[in-house]
């Protein structure tokens, strides 16, 4: 209550000091013209113009007004004959009294009004800002969920509101940018439905529709410094527009991924009818040759055997890989975090391959003080199993394949490298995706193209990164990073994609 007596007390102060300022003002022209030097009663009028016009630029039109009433008085008592009173003895003094007043007054109210206009126009150009501003924000949010969510809080960063309450008709569901829900529900559907704003000035309080168009989207809900009809219009279609550009992005990703779907389909269908037929095909002509009887000869019917067991063993393969590929695909691996030395099971990933690098000298360039690294040992094993028979398969028989690892950047890096024929730089980006096969190799070499697909997301399921450097005639050389992060690797944030795989 004090508070407010003192506000109240200070208000009429300072409007008291305004009209002794603007008092004061005409006594100086009436002392200066009267006891400095004197003019003749044009010239006092059009001073005592100027101090009006300066005290409406200033202070304000209640302020002018009462000048211009008092310049008039000072005027008739003391320039107009006869002076010192406040008789008028020439008819012309008053026509020219009436003028000087109806032009202080005019002149006043003609410069509040260029005030209110200028005004105006700032606040204007503030709040196209401001619209701006706000439109730069909404384009940072991708989903729908996430920008209904981040509207109210954006709009009351921008505009300086208390509260606002966003509702979409298409869900029935209220965002605010509190808890506590400011506006009914039942108002703002309302609003909604009959696309029309209403204004409450005692509770300064505006319910606005989001407006596409002539279709009403939803409703806004703005309490405390309410901006200008124009701008809360514009504020409700910006809106309106970023949700259907939402919806719109969210639809097409939808169909780009039901797109890619189908493709990934086909192209698995089409890899493994073929790989798969290719030994179904060997088995089964061994298996009706061996039941016609008519072969005798031991080492005939060996070898057929020997044809079964490697197509059966390739086949099996196959199947595992594409089980692999499934699982990491649907996130359903539990890695089993241990910490190793990449040196004790890169020898067991060369031990498994024994087969495969016949013909191939394998060289291991380690450093000696390598530390251990928390890792899942059999799916580590599996990538350096794939990297190995890559290199392998795509280089010619006698050429060496190198492994190599070192700690950079809090990784250590585990690198695979070939002499083989390279890859060409538009199938870099490429090499990764699944099903995916060189085109000079595709036909050359027997695979699925999953291999790669299954090294990355195994890589990537433990926070680290591949990656791939060839040219072409040069070899190629594949490289994994892995976190050296020390105790529960889910700990490191670099390690929040791993943590979303295994939960």
């Amino acid at each position: 209550m004090c508070r407010y007596n003192f506000a109240v007390n200070r208000r009429w102060l300072l409007h008291f000091l305004r009209y002794l300022f603007v008092t004061c003002i005409v006594g100086c022209v009436v002392l200066v013209y009267i006891k400095v030097t004197h003019v003749n009663p044009t010239t006092v009028a059009l001073t005592f113009l100027l101090g009006i016009l300066f005290v409406a630029n200033r202070l304000g039109l209640r302020y002018s007004i009462y000048m211009s009433l008092l310049a008039a008085i000072a005027f008739n008592f003391f320039f107009l004959p006869p002076t010192g009173t406040f008789t008028i003895a020439d008819s012309q003094n008053w026509v020219a009294l009436l003028a000087f007043l109806t032009a202080g007054v005019l002149a006043s109210h003609l410069s509040e009004r260029v005030k209110q206009e200028a005004r105006a126009a700032n606040q204007r150009r503030r709040e196209v800002e401001r619209l701006y501003e706000f439109s730069q924000k909404m384009l940072t949010s991708d989903r729908i969920s996430d920008l209904l969510q981040n509207i109210p809080g954006y709009i009351g960063s921008t505009f300086h509101n208390e509260v606002i309450d966003i509702y979409l008709l298409e869900t029935d569901q209220v965002y605010g940018s509190s808890d506590a829900q400011a506006f009914p529900r039942e108002e703002l559907r309302g609003v909604a439905i009959r696309a029309e704003t209403r204004r409450e000035d005692s509770t300064n309080a505006c319910i606005a529709p989001l407006l596409l168009g002539l279709h009403s989207m939803g409703a806004i809900g703005i309490r405390g410094n309410i901006p200008s009809p124009e701008t809360i219009d514009a504020l409700g279609s910006l809106i309106a527009i970023a949700i259907e550009r939402t919806y719109t992005a969210e639809r097409l990703t939808r169909t780009e991924a039901a797109q890619e779907n189908e493709r990934l389909r086909t192209a698995l269908l089409d890899s493994v009818t073929h790989e798969l037929r290719t030994p179904l095909t060997a088995i089964t002509a061994s298996i009706t040759s061996l039941r016609s009887g008519m072969i005798h000869d031991p080492e005939v019917r060996d070898e057929m055997l020997a044809v079964i067991e490697e197509e059966s063993t390739r086949l099996n393969h196959l199947i595992g890989q594409a089980v692999e590929m499934a699982q990491l695909d649907a996130q359903q691996v539990q890695l089993q975090w241990q910490p190793r030395h990449i040196e004790d099971v890169i020898q067991e990933a060369i031990a498994e391959c024994r087969d495969l690098l016949e013909s191939h000298p394998v060289k291991v360039q380690l450093p000696p003080d390598l530390p251990s690294v928390p890792m899942d040992t059999d799916w580590i094993r599996k990538v350096l199993h794939h990297l190995l028979e890559n290199a392998a398969k795509y280089s010619e028989p006698g050429k060496s394949i190198s492994i190599s690892a070192e700690v950079k950047d809090s990784s250590l890096i585990t690198s695979v490298a070939d002499d083989g024929v390279g890859i060409d730089d538009a199938e870099k980006i490429l090499i990764f995706d699944k099903f995916y096969r060189g085109q000079s190799q595709r036909y050359r070499v027997q695979g699925t193209g999953m291999g790669l697909a299954i090294v990355k997301a195994i890589v990537e399921a433990h926070g680290g990164e591949v990656a791939v450097t060839s040219r072409r005639g040069s070899g190629t050389i594949f490289s994994f990073s892995l976190p050296l992060s020390a105790g529960d690797p889910f700990k490191d944030d670099r390690r929040s994609a791993t943590a979303r795989r295994t939960r």
